[in-house]
């Protein structure tokens, strides 16, 4: 089975299509950096109005690089939490009106958990259980993560998030938006 997934979380609007193998077909990222740099980090109201915008051509090119045709897909993914509350509504909404006109099922991600799965697919065989520890913009958690379905929180950061912490750093530094790759070189 073929599966579209949509992720719409925060400011990066991604479409991915896989198989029920974890063979990705195609995965296809619209950056808004462009659109958030001018405000030094991103901006809800602006994220939400790019995924409206970008959402469609970035399906298609999914679709596209992977060589299928909507009817071809068997399911459609969508991540749902956590997030941009906007910017998740875009996502989600698109992902529910295409599970219907297709008529194929609509199932939603975490996406925490889906950067932890991230890994289980790179690996390419089982790594559960295991302890994930996801670092990435406004999160920074540890999770005892039983099987790819059970995940228990160990600890996380009270205030800001170590992908945050960089973007400030990098705005301290006049280093631009992202902060994370011009700190890290």
């Amino acid at each position: 089975m073929n599966f579209l997934a949509i992720e719409t979380s925060c400011d990066e609007t991604a479409v991915a299509v896989f198989t029920d193998e974890l063979r990705i077909l195609s995965s296809v990222v619209a950056s808004q950096n462009e659109l958030h740099s001018k405000f030094g980090g991103v901006v809800p109201e602006v994220a939400a109005r790019a995924h409206m915008q970008r959402l469609l051509p970035t399906m298609d090119e999914a679709l596209r690089q992977a060589g299928l045709g909507l009817a071809e897909i068997g399911c459609v993914a969508v991540l749902n939490t956590p997030g941009l509350v906007g910017a998740l509504l875009v996502g989600v909404s698109a992902a529910k009106m295409l599970a219907l006109a297709l008529e194929v099922p609509l199932v939603s991600a975490n996406h925490i958990e889906a950067h932890i799965f991230a890994a289980r697919m790179a690996a390419g065989h089982d790594i559960f259980p295991c302890v994930g520890l996801v670092v990435s913009g406004g999160h920074t958690n540890l999770f005892h993560c039983r099987s790819a379905l059970s995940f228990d929180l160990l600890g996380a950061t009270l205030d800001d998030a170590a992908g945050e912490a960089f973007d400030k750093v990098a705005s301290i530094l006049g280093l631009g938006f992202p902060g994370g790759p011009a700190v890290e070189d």
